[in-house]
């Protein structure tokens, strides 16, 4: 499949074809160029440019802010998901606010992250935790909803008691779901990084793809794209490699692959 996309892109360059959507091939570079493009950022000396051999500290400030605003909202989602699941009146409360909020697109947040935290990492690390918070908590919330009630009643019958039904019966049963969500949110977290990344830094893959734009180096920009799609691809085989040694693959987790 990835060599027919490459003979595909390749021959839609050189023919000038015209996809849907408007997409005009002929503006885009050759699989080659693009290659020698990556090959330059990591290697250098192929391409005169300010981004010649030095990807690693732009990787590298990437992962920081994907991987904290993920990590934020992990901590917040999967505990709040589970209340939220689980409890009536935490429901009540919260879900006309969360069913107004949710829809709002991370790009919306921008000019506001901008003017309220400023410009640098905390509102690129704000807006990936709001693109992976949602996905998260709505995922989690259901499974904790789905809880099969034979499951309380024995443990309330062995006298334990609401909160540690919470974190003894619910939260496991209800690991798939949270880690279906868990999954989804860090896709965002990485798709919605450029976003974050606009935000006026001048580290990271998001502002190199939005310098590429600025200078109209469209390799560059796709580059940046395909190291972006590697780093999301390979951290969602960490998180479920993570999860199969924690829970040390037990039945309840034999759908995740």
């Amino acid at each position: 499949m990835p060599l027919a996309v490459l003979v595909f892109w390749s021959l839609g360059v050189q023919f000038g074809w015209n996809l849907p959507f408007g997409i005009r091939m002929a503006q885009l570079p050759t699989p080659s160029q693009v290659g020698i493009r990556l090959a330059d950022l990591f290697f250098g000396g192929l391409v005169r440019g300010p981004y010649s051999g030095d990807i690693w500290r732009h990787i590298w400030a990437s992962l920081v802010r994907a991987g904290s605003g993920f990590a934020l909202a992990a901590a917040f989602a999967v505990p709040f998901g589970i209340l939220l699941g689980r409890s009536r009146t935490v429901t009540q409360l919260f879900e006309p606010l969360i069913n107004i909020v949710r829809p709002i697109p991370v790009t919306a947040w921008a000019p506001l992250a901008l003017i309220v935290i400023g410009i640098g990492d905390r509102s690129a690390i704000f807006l990936v935790f709001l693109a992976a918070f949602f996905p998260m908590l709505i995922s989690t919330s259901a499974a904790a909803a789905q809880v099969p009630p034979r499951l309380l009643e024995a443990a309330a019958m062995l006298g334990m008691k609401p909160w540690k039904r919470l974190i003894y019966v619910v939260a496991p049963a209800s690991v798939p779901g949270i880690f279906s969500g868990l999954r989804v949110g860090l896709g965002l977290a990485w798709a919605l990084l450029v976003v974050g990344e606009m935000t006026g830094v001048n580290i990271g893959l998001g502002a190199m793809i939005m310098e590429g734009r600025v200078v109209s180096q469209i390799d560059l920009i796709m580059s940046g794209m395909i190291i972006i799609g590697i780093l999301g691809f390979l951290s969602d085989r960490f998180l479920v490699l993570a999860l199969k040694v924690i829970s040390r693959n037990r039945p309840v987790l034999q759908e995740i692959s």
